[in-house]
């Protein structure tokens, strides 16, 4: 059997097997919850910490709103708030393509619309962004490893996500170097890549010469020094944002962990949510966290609680600002289709 052949089967059947995994696992975890005890703290809870976990949610997307203008800013000055609402619209079309490309295409297909930018540029900066936010997650997380104390009772945990961390900035570094060697390949002397396009046929060639160029220009660092700090403390103050998603959820039902705690689980879920993507686990990361927070000393129906007061507040929040900010901007479906013609056409 070739290898084409097993990888066409792989991406047939791991959907299938990856939901299986996942629905195993779940009804392993719902057989040991106490359902009277479940009901009894959903009605004690606290509405005043629950409206502050989506509130929490948004305004970590406001910060990374923030980051991506300075991002864009060498480009074209773009308002925060119109940046926010192409976020979240982006999560929003992720939901609906949950392969997590549309999300990413969406967003910066909204920002150059409005502001007269090449798609492919945007979504430059956006590779950017998250390549950013790489970096810095695995910093935090090698800081977190190092420093504070991890539950490891299934043996080999602290050890696997050590061994991520360092994978992951390494490969982070190595895809930001490689964007800026893009760059330079583009513009400057050294311009291999050019000269391979020119080896295309005509037809190709050149529009594949206009997307090389315009994606390129994309790729770049603000001239101001407090703006390029500001990217990074922007990434820094997301995750810290993101460490009180739980924080909320644990306090409404009467909760509350050591605070280097929070940051472990952050660590864990931001490793988890990859492993759960990629093998295509379904409720991966709901039975992931619940075991996470059972590490930490959390009784499973408080875990599994709090695991879902997160999920569902991150779904009403995208739900909502996502819609809205469609609706502002007049997109409906036809216009979806639309949108992908244009990049298509931009793309040549």
């Amino acid at each position: 059997m070739s290898e084409a052949t097993k990888r066409s089967r792989w991406r047939r059947w791991s959907p299938w097997i990856g939901g299986a995994v996942g629905i195993a696992a779940l009804v392993w975890v719902l057989q040991g919850i106490d359902y009277r005890r479940l009901v009894a703290i959903v009605g004690s809870a606290d509405a005043r910490f629950l409206a502050l976990v989506p509130i929490a949610i948004a305004l970590e997307q406001i910060v990374r709103a923030w980051k991506w203008r300075q991002l864009l800013h060498p480009m074209r000055p773009v308002p925060t708030p119109n940046l926010f609402g192409a976020i979240m619209a982006g999560y929003l079309a992720n939901l609906a393509v949950p392969l997590g490309v549309a999300g990413p295409v969406l967003r910066a297909w909204l920002a150059a619309r409005r502001h007269d930018l090449k798609t492919s540029a945007v979504l430059a900066t956006v590779v950017l962004d998250r390549l950013i936010d790489g970096v810095v997650f695995a910093t935090i997380a090698l800081t977190a490893l190092i420093l504070l104390s991890v539950p490891d009772a299934a043996g080999g945990l602290r050890a696997g996500m050590g061994w991520g961390a360092a994978g992951s900035l390494l490969l982070f570094v190595v895809l930001l170097a490689t964007m800026a060697a893009y760059r330079l390949q583009t513009e400057g002397s050294a311009r291999w890549l050019v000269w391979l396009i020119g080896r295309l046929p005509r037809r190709i060639a050149e529009p594949a010469r206009k997307l090389a160029q315009s994606f390129a220009k994309g790729i770049g660092w603000p001239a101001e020094h407090w703006r390029g700090v500001g990217i990074v403390v922007a990434s820094l103050v997301m995750k810290l944002i993101a460490t009180t998603h739980f924080l909320w959820a644990g306090l409404a039902i009467g909760v509350l962990l050591r605070p280097g705690d929070y940051v472990v689980l952050l660590v864990f879920l931001g490793f988890l949510h990859v492993v759960a993507q990629v093998a295509r686990i379904a409720a991966g990361f709901t039975v992931g966290a619940v075991f996470a927070l059972g590490l930490l000393g959390v009784g499973n129906e408080e875990a599994l609680i709090m695991v879902l007061i997160v999920q569902g507040a991150s779904l009403l929040t995208v739900a909502i600002v996502g819609a809205a900010a469609l609706w502002v901007e007049g997109i409906d479906p036809r216009k979806v289709r639309v949108t992908e013609e244009e990049v298509r056409v931009e793309r040549g």
